[in-house]
């Protein structure tokens, strides 16, 4: 078995987890008296979560095509590398979440679903973007696709908050946030932590594969 088809296949098998994990996360949210599907298409990771099953399953055939280039083309490293972002970002988001509730008294339920998309899958997503072969170079535009797609979230999620009285995040709804400066505040991290990782995962794509430096595949330099 080559490289790139264990790459394909480990590629289909996260997918798999990771629908897997939506789905009960879903059924897990039926016993909330908030639950609505409304809701829970509205967060942000179940968003950026569906997108990581889309852009894997493209990933895996891409993977396993026979006469597969050296080097994924530049819309598909796009796409991995905004997705791969939302997701690691969404995960640091959720645990930062998590933390303040407990600060302030609240107790948030952390189901193996809610596990698994935030913390497990976000960090195998990133060692197979390090070390799988054939990674093309993500273009610094990612941070614009990244930065839009949240600003964009977060509008609308205000403006459907105002009509639902629902929020999925506690720094989104005014009745948790004292002043506009907190809210204002608070966005600014999180935009400024989108911002930071995706950079970070850029200058990945810009380092040479495991594979690669194991000399399996061919060199970095055939690949520019």
């Amino acid at each position: 078995m080559t490289i790139s088809t264990a790459t394909g296949l480990g590629r289909f098998v996260v997918a798999l987890v990771c629908s897997v994990a939506l789905v009960f996360r879903y059924i897990w949210g039926l016993g909330s008296i908030t639950f609505t599907p409304g809701n829970y298409f509205s967060y942000l990771t179940i968003q950026s979560n569906i997108a990581f099953v889309i852009v894997l399953v493209i990933g895996g055939v891409y993977a396993l095509r026979p006469a597969r280039p050296v080097a994924d083309p530049r819309w598909l490293s796009l796409a991995r590398a905004s997705v791969l972002s939302c997701t690691v970002s969404a995960g640091v988001v959720f645990a930062f979440i998590v933390q303040q509730a407990g600060a302030r008294g609240f107790r948030i339920d952390v189901p193996w679903s809610d596990q698994i998309l935030h913390f497990v899958l976000p960090v195998v997503a990133l060692f197979e973007w390090f070390a799988s072969p054939g990674r093309g170079r993500a273009p610094w535009r990612t941070i614009l696709v990244v930065i839009g797609y949240t600003v964009v979230w977060g509008l609308l999620t205000l403006l459907r908050g105002a009509e639902v009285g629902w929020y999925p995040y506690f720094f989104l709804d005014p009745a948790q946030i004292g002043s506009f400066g907190q809210f204002a505040g608070y966005c600014g991290i999180a935009l400024a932590l989108f911002s930071v990782i995706t950079c970070a995962v850029i200058g990945i794509s810009r380092t040479t594969p495991l594979a690669d430096r194991r000399g399996r595949t061919q060199p970095a330099t055939a690949r520019e």
